[in-house]
């Protein structure tokens, strides 16, 4: 039976936390770190392959994907909180895939209205900044697809403490964020590329350092915040190019913008996109601090992608 009277300012010591996206590559991690902190810990999944993978990590399974709508709502209903990773990763079909997370937000916030129970919801920190800097206060743009911060605080004034984890480029050397997609884009077009001068940024946090921002926000955050996992500000587009170019073996070039859609399909205009992000109030606010002393230009020259494709 799900406790429906934690708050941020006195809470239990164990929580059952319904986490989504519970076997991938973030979520998997939030699990490991919930459960060593104590929390109990029920995992969305979708394969025996999850099953068995939350099992060994001591988590209890819940059968379900995000457009199974029932079983997120039972999900939520068996649970103190909810940490929402979960995101599906096609950008072929992103707008689509946007669309299904809202509904699986709106779904699961449903079962949470009136509860005061916590819900942390995932979003990117891929929005330029007036300052240059994008900061946790600054509201997310209308024109962006992804909505997963709207449709989520759309549940705060229904008795729902709403807060959101934005996440960058998070790596290791296994996967990069959108990095990764860049170097199998990279691999099929035969060269590196960047657009224009490639002096344009993206932010990055290593994925040891990302992970437990989630229990963080859990046990201390605010309903309503917004915080930012960003270890490093900025990363220019060309070094990132540079060092796809030195592990794949091939030139590194410089796309107008105009051939961009061209060269990079549904990426074209994050690659193009100058968002650097800063985690300064979440830093402040929650006592957060990067302790991982790899970078992402770090992890990228010794990529295992690399590696398996040189074997």
């Amino acid at each position: 039976m799900a406790v429906t009277d934690i708050t941020y300012g006195s809470r239990q010591k164990s929580m059952r936390v319904f986490v989504t996206g519970a076997t991938g590559f973030i979520g998997s991690v939030v699990v490991w770190d919930l459960i060593s902190a104590g929390h109990q810990v029920l995992g969305l999944s979708q394969s025996e392959a999850g099953d068995k993978s939350l099992a060994s990590a001591g988590a209890e399974v819940h059968r379900g994907h995000l457009q199974d709508l029932a079983s997120l709502r039972s999900g939520a209903a068996k649970s103190d909180a909810i940490i929402h990773t979960a995101f599906i990763h096609d950008f072929s079909k992103f707008q689509e895939n946007c669309e299904i997370d809202a509904r699986a937000i709106e779904a699961m916030g449903s079962e949470l209205a009136g509860s005061g129970r916590p819900f942390i919801v995932t979003s990117g920190t891929g929005m330029p900044g007036p300052s240059g800097l994008a900061t946790e206060d600054l509201d997310p743009p209308s024109v962006l697809p992804r909505i997963s911060e709207q449709a989520a605080m759309a549940w705060a004034g229904q008795g729902v403490r709403v807060s959101v984890v934005r996440l960058p480029q998070v790596h290791n050397r296994d996967k990069m964020g959108l990095v990764s997609p860049l170097i199998a884009i990279a691999r099929e077009k035969g060269e590196s590329a960047y657009v224009g001068d490639g002096l344009n940024r993206w932010p990055a946090c290593h994925l040891l350092d990302a992970a437990p921002l989630y229990r963080l926000v859990l046990e201390h955050g605010v309903g309503g915040a917004r915080y930012n996992a960003v270890a490093e500000e900025g990363i220019p587009l060309r070094k990132i190019a540079e060092a796809i170019g030195r592990g794949l073996h091939i030139p590194v070039v410089a796309e107008t913008p105009e051939k961009a859609a061209e060269h990079f399909g549904p990426f074209a205009f994050f690659v193009g996109a100058d968002l650097p992000a800063s985690s300064a109030l979440t830093q402040q606010r929650l006592g957060w601090r990067p302790t991982q002393t790899t970078g992402l230009l770090e992890d990228l020259e010794h990529a295992t992608d690399f590696v398996a494709h040189a074997s």
